[in-house]
């Protein structure tokens, strides 16, 4: 492994690997199916939950050993108990990993590339 853990992020309890750039967080909030644009255009929001939390990592290259390590964190799960600090406090929900991108395992060099993914709130 090349990489240290970051034990402030976990995922059902084992700690993520540090990323490079740190941690980009976003929140958004979840309309309903019922918002939209009437027909003269005004835009109504059913707003069902504010400020769910979007989790950025990214990390610009792995050895074989690491990206096994972070991606075996995920598999075979839908949804998984997800840590993270917030204001001082280590916070704990539920969460699920999307948006997952890798530049594939470089024979030559044996090194992944440009993984990203984000862990969303549930």
């Amino acid at each position: 492994m090349i990489r240290a853990y970051d034990t402030n992020y976990k995922v059902d309890g084992s700690a993520l690997l540090a990323p490079d750039e740190g941690v980009e967080i976003s929140l958004s909030d979840l309309d309903s199916s019922d918002s939209g644009r009437d027909e003269s255009g005004i835009m109504h929001r059913f707003v069902v939950r504010e400020k769910v939390r979007t989790f950025g990592f990214s990390y610009a290259v792995l050895d074989s050993e690491d990206y096994a390590y972070l991606m075996g964190l995920f598999s075979g799960k839908v949804t998984f108990p997800f840590s993270f600090p917030e204001n001082g406090i280590t916070k704990t929900c539920t969460a699920y990993c999307s948006k997952a991108s890798v530049v594939l395992h470089s024979s030559r060099t044996g090194l992944y590339k440009n993984l990203k993914f984000n862990i969303i709130e549930c």
